[in-house]
């Protein structure tokens, strides 16, 4: 799983699409890296190809979206098809944040993104250590190929 000694993988972070609400991503990202992980922060207004590119140019073990503007369900579908295409098909996906305008009731919007191909699905409220549990436990034992 490490690609360099005591690191325990590395993950491309940013914010998709027009949103510019960047602060939950980097307090994601400061924990990520206390635990130990390598991160590629892409910042804000990311779109789905600039995350498979740095996933592809850092041998990313998984790429974490975070959306704040609601519009998730609009921008990202056809995410994991675009990893296959690009040669990341184990890459885990996880998404997080406020992720639809007016939000029901949440296992229905887990299971619209998780529908769309994304390991792990969280709201806004998640907390950091149960993300780095779950990456910890989805990257053991996964066979991750340069």
């Amino acid at each position: 799983m490490n690609d360099v000694e005591g690191v325990k993988g590395t993950l491309v972070t940013g914010v998709i699409g027009e949103d510019v609400h960047i602060i939950g991503i980097r307090i994601v990202e400061h924990a990520l890296r206390n635990a130990g992980f390598r991160v590629a922060s892409l910042g804000a207004q990311v779109s789905q190809e600039e995350f498979i590119e740095a996933a592809v140019e850092t041998n990313a073990h998984a790429i974490l979206v975070s959306s704040l503007g609601g519009h998730a369900s609009i921008l990202l579908p056809g995410l994991r098809e675009k990893c296959y295409e690009a040669g990341l098909k184990d890459i885990l996906l996880y998404l997080g944040g406020q992720l639809i305008i007016g939000q029901g009731r949440w296992e229905e919007s887990e299971k619209t993104f998780k529908d769309m191909g994304f390991d792990r699905v969280y709201p806004p409220d998640v907390r950091l250590s149960q993300v780095i549990e779950n990456l910890e436990t989805d990257l053991k034992g996964r066979e991750h190929k340069p």
